[in-house]
């Protein structure tokens, strides 16, 4: 299983906030790994490299290795808090994870191909409604970004979830609908001249 980052932890055997507090001050960070039917294990990271891992992206979605006094650890990051005023990251929740896990993740939508687009050319705006589908997927085949070519889209269009590659061992939570992740919208103005261009043949 491929992992994205890599970090050192020691376990803790103090938890509440004023072991929080001391642990901050020695530039650490108080987490936990839990899940695969194992106990709980509070464990402390070091607040740079952490919070450096978590801004570089695809914090949530990208398997990482926790070292912990020695024992590596396959993990993703489920959940974070953050500082209320200062926004620095005060805690993070680790899942264990392993080949044979199936995780519920945000993947993020990327679209192709906006600047070609026709229906944008002739004024329309791309409308989006989801940045993020949640999809059922194995831990070790998470897809990176969802992709929607806008190559053919014109005004008017609804970009569905049928209109996505999705590999073949993914599925979305929604499975009663083909939802919409955005649209091609038409400006009024457009749907006006399109329904006097449409009556004016009408006539003729």
């Amino acid at each position: 299983m491929a992992t994205s980052y890599e970090l050192k932890a020691s376990a803790r055997d103090r938890v509440g906030k004023g072991a929080a507090r001391a642990l901050r001050r020695e530039g650490l960070l108080p987490a936990v790994i839990y899940g695969d039917k194992q106990p709980a294990l509070p464990i402390a990271v070091p607040v740079k490299e952490t919070t450096l891992t978590l801004h570089k992206g695809g914090f949530l979605t990208h398997i990482g290795t926790i070292e912990v006094d020695g024992k590596k650890h396959q993990v993703i990051a489920k959940d974070y808090q953050l500082h209320p005023v200062r926004d620095d990251v005060v805690h993070v929740d680790f899942l264990r994870v392993s080949a044979n896990t199936t995780l519920t993740v945000e993947i993020p939508v990327h679209f192709l191909n906006e600047e070609t687009c026709p229906g944008i050319k002739k004024g329309a705006v791309l409308n989006i409604v989801r940045h993020t589908v949640e999809l059922i997927v194995p831990a070790n085949a998470i897809p990176e970004a969802l992709e929607i070519d806008l190559a053919t889209a014109q005004p008017g269009d609804a970009l569905k979830i049928s209109n996505v590659n999705l590999p073949s061992n993914c599925q979305p939570t929604i499975t009663d609908r083909d939802f919409t992740i955005a649209t091609i919208a038409a400006p009024a103005g457009m749907k006006e001249a399109d329904d006097e261009e449409a009556e004016g043949e009408a006539e003729a």
